[in-house]
């Protein structure tokens, strides 16, 4: 058996009513998004991933809710010809959460549209644009022997020229993409130690690009990488360039939309949070009920053993960035828990497992549990199963939890897992690194107040302390991925970009706060961020527009809300403001914080026919409660 990434393998097939369905999404009325994401969520080839893409484009083009899907507006910048692109990406964006809409530029027009304040994607209110350029491009594609540094240089250049101007003319970031490295050596294997050898050229280049990207603050599309997996003899069709100026093969449309869906729904804020194990013949080999824990099959020594131990292992490398480890196993808990404890060959152990679902209930109502006790969504989750009947009635039962398709061979588990793409990262921080330590401190504190005789004192027990500062570049990526996935616990969910957030920074009328919080049990990261806007009358601050309030649902409950307006208003008083103005814009899942500024004791306003709700606060009339927790300001005073 062999693993084809071509063909999205961790998908299942469409079903024989595909055309059907397709045909029933696009004639369809009212909200789509969770059938759009349903029929996406197949493995599809060109032509049906056209299908699916152009029935979302024209719901999208009647207006009709996409929700669950996020929207996103994507220009596409090509040197090449990207009606492939075009055909592929919505579908794939919709398997990922995002209601994508692509906004395409003539052929070869790369300068010109980047340069020009008036051209169709720099006056198209995008949220990023894909400079979709080639080798061909960078003029890269030719030997410049004994000149390869000049020749990267001018590369980069012509690149940043066209960055800049959208930048400057659109206000958007870039998606940039790495270069693939076509298969046409001049020196053979020596070809990387020649100066100026194309391979040499270009691989300097893709080098230093990730450098260029985090200066300008635009994101990474690693496609030199996946024409490595798909093999560059299959990625560069000499025929569909020379014939049709195809930067790569009609085949692997999918496979490039798979990876730029991933990266868009990773933007947005929708990437899994969660890997939830199966144990029998997932984890180790053997049902454990049976054989005992000397009989399954585990460890050094056997191809089976080891290709199990490779599933723990990977497991083992996610939580090591930040993902959430859980197990949901139809099994009596002590037996499940046997190998974790005693085991030799167990690379997993219990202290690895957040939350621990082993007992006879179906397997939603276990997944459902683990989703509420760590307060994430369902759509956080993925499960991984080896048994294909637990695996459709899962998806039945749960159509937002990812469930990837496995092999007959578990040796291909963990190379599946891996390449399902469902913990895409834009950023990545030390808070990351914690995420998941962070889920078993809340167990302990959890533990804590099952013993406390009060909020109260249980709160006071937590010995609480935030610390509160304006954003800065080091903390720049995350505040900015907070922004993009915290859906819950936002008040007006606007998203914006890391450049977007620099340029808050160097703006004297905007105001802007981070808090971290940490407990006697430790770190919880940022847990809150603001974004004022200066409202000026007569060249003074007279109020402040409440751009952005979000926070993290971990903490809710333990009035770090109310933390937060204290030093909102202390810093108001500070700069000569009198009012607070509050926004929330309903969503639907910001319910929980509809009545947030109520609760704070601001005044309702009004209600716009666009459905946004004001609140005010009256700076001077606020009188400050007395809280458990203590507060360490750093750099407000400078800000």
């Amino acid at each position: 058996m062999t693993f084809d990434f071509i063909e999205l393998p961790w998908l299942e097939r469409p079903p024989a009513n595909f055309s059907v369905l397709c045909r029933a999404l696009r004639t369809g009325s009212g909200p789509f998004g969770q059938e759009a994401q349903r029929l996406a969520g197949f493995s599809l080839d060109s032509t049906q991933s056209g299908s699916v893409s152009r029935a979302i484009a024209k719901r999208l083009a009647r207006r009709d809710d996409p929700q669950p899907l996020s929207r996103f507006k994507l220009g596409m910048l090509s040197s090449t010809t990207a009606d492939i692109l075009v055909d592929c990406l919505p579908a794939a964006a919709a398997r990922h959460g995002v209601a994508l809409e692509v906004v395409t530029s003539p052929y070869d027009q790369v300068m010109q549209q980047a340069l020009d304040p008036t051209s169709a994607l720099n006056t198209a209110s995008l949220d990023a644009v894909l400079v979709n350029v080639d080798h061909r491009w960078l003029q890269l594609d030719r030997p410049h022997v004994g000149a390869g540094e000049v020749a990267v240089e001018a590369a980069l250049d012509r690149l940043e020229v066209a960055v800049a101007g959208l930048s400057k003319n659109g206000g958007v970031p870039a998606i940039l993409e790495t270069i693939p490295v076509p298969p046409l050596p001049l020196f053979g294997s020596f070809e990387r130690r020649v100066d100026g050898s194309t391979r040499d050229m270009i691989e300097s280049f893709n080098c230093r690009l990730a450098d260029f990207a985090a200066q300008t603050g635009a994101y990474i599309l690693d496609t030199a990488a996946l024409a490595d997996r798909i093999g560059t003899d299959r990625w560069f069709d000499a025929v569909a360039w020379y014939a049709f100026k195809l930067p790569f093969s009609a085949n692997a449309g999918p496979a490039y939309a798979e990876m730029l869906g991933r990266l868009v729904g990773a933007i947005r804020g929708k990437s899994r949070k969660c890997l939830v194990l199966d144990l029998d013949d997932t984890v180790w080999g053997g049902v454990i009920g049976d054989v005992g824990i000397a009989g399954i099959k585990i460890g050094q020594g056997s191809a089976l053993g080891e290709a199990f131990l490779a599933v723990q292992h990977t497991a083992l490398d996610l939580r090591e960035r930040g993902i959430v480890l859980a197990v949901s196993s139809k099994n009596d808990d002590a037996t499940a828990r046997g190998p974790f404890r005693t085991h030799p060959d167990m690379a997993l152990r219990e202290q690895h497992i957040s939350v621990f679902q082993a007992n006879w209930t179906d397997k939603a109502t276990n997944l459902e549990a683990i989703a509420k006790t760590l307060n994430i969504g369902l759509d956080a989750l993925v499960f991984l199963d080896d048994n294909p009947a637990e695996r459709a009635q899962l998806r039945a039962a749960l159509p937002m939890v990812a469930i990837p398709e496995l092999p007959t061979d578990p040796s291909l588990y963990a190379r599946v897992l891996a390449s399902a793409g469902y913990f895409e990262a834009i950023a990545f921080s030390d808070e990351d690194k914690q995420r998941a330590q962070s889920y078993a401190s809340n167990a302990q504190r959890a533990d804590v107040m099952a013993k406390s005789r009060d909020l109260g004192e249980y709160l006071c027990s937590l010995e609480m302390v935030v610390t509160v500062t304006p954003f800065g570049a080091t903390d720049r990526p995350r505040i900015s991925q907070l922004i993009n996935k915290t859906n819950q616990f936002n008040l007006t969910t606007r998203r914006y970009s890391e450049a977007e957030l620099a340029a808050f920074e160097d703006d004297p009328e905007i105001f802007t706060l981070q808090m971290r919080l940490a407990d006697r049990f430790g770190e919880h990261g940022i847990i809150a961020v603001i974004i004022a806007c200066a409202d000026s009358i007569g060249g003074r601050t007279k109020d402040w527009r409440l751009d952005t309030w979000l926070m993290s649902c971990r903490v809710l409950g333990r009035r770090v809300e109310e933390a937060t307006l204290r030093e909102l208003v202390t810093e108001a008083r500070a700069a000569g403001v009198d009012r607070l103005i509050g926004q929330y814009i309903p969503t639907a899942k910001n319910g929980i914080v509809a009545d947030h500024y109520e609760k704070l004791r601001f005044g309702f306003a009004q209600e716009t026919q666009s459905g946004l709700r004001v609140f005010v606060l009256d700076v001077a009339n606020y009188e400050a409660p007395k809280l458990p927790i203590s507060v360490v300001r750093s750099g407000l005073d400078e800000h």
